[in-house]
């Protein structure tokens, strides 16, 4: 499985992220508001943005989403720990834009993304911070359910209370 193919529709594009979008994407997530119900409420600084920037690169499964239609970057997502040998991965580190929020450019990438997965994996996992109330309706919507809470540490950042959500590839293609 690549953790970067390129997987587009006629309205959206997930694009490997490179080293040289990372002032694009800060100006998108330097708005303070994308990060409200986040676990890493800080995120906006720049510093503290460099740091899941850098994580986005070393998992080498991130996107840079862009909106076909008007060829703007509107945020980014990835793939990570991919596990092979019990056939699952992860898919997470989602922001956009505030002007894409309430549309269906997130449903379609994770449509996409999903559709993608299923090729090579038989569940996929989804950490949403426990306050995050907005991701977790939003992938609900697509049929994830709610497995487990954890405590997990993204890149860099210390451990917060996170929900497990999951999807198999049996009720996504059924």
């Amino acid at each position: 499985m690549s953790l970067q193919p390129t997987l587009e529709n006629k309205s959206i594009k997930l694009i490997p992220l490179k080293e040289t979008d990372f002032e694009e994407l800060f100006t998108i997530a330097s708005d303070p508001l994308i990060w409200e119900q986040h676990p890493n409420k800080d995120r906006y600084k720049k510093e503290v943005f460099l740091n899941f920037f850098e994580g986005a690169m070393e998992s080498k499964g991130a996107f840079k989403i862009i909106d076909t239609l008007s060829q703007k970057t509107i945020g980014s997502t990835r793939y990570y720990d991919f596990n092979e040998t019990e056939k699952s991965i992860l898919i997470g580190y989602t922001f956009y834009s505030r002007e894409y929020w309430g549309t269906s450019y997130n449903s379609q990438a994770k449509k996409l993304m999903l559709d993608y997965a299923f090729q090579f994996v038989d569940e996929v996992f989804f950490h949403i911070g426990s306050n995050n109330i907005r991701s977790q309706k939003a992938i609900e919507r697509l049929g994830a359910k709610k497995v487990k809470e954890i405590e997990i540490a993204y890149h860099g950042e210390p451990e917060q209370l996170n929900f497990e959500y999951k999807i198999e590839k049996k009720d996504w293609m059924g």
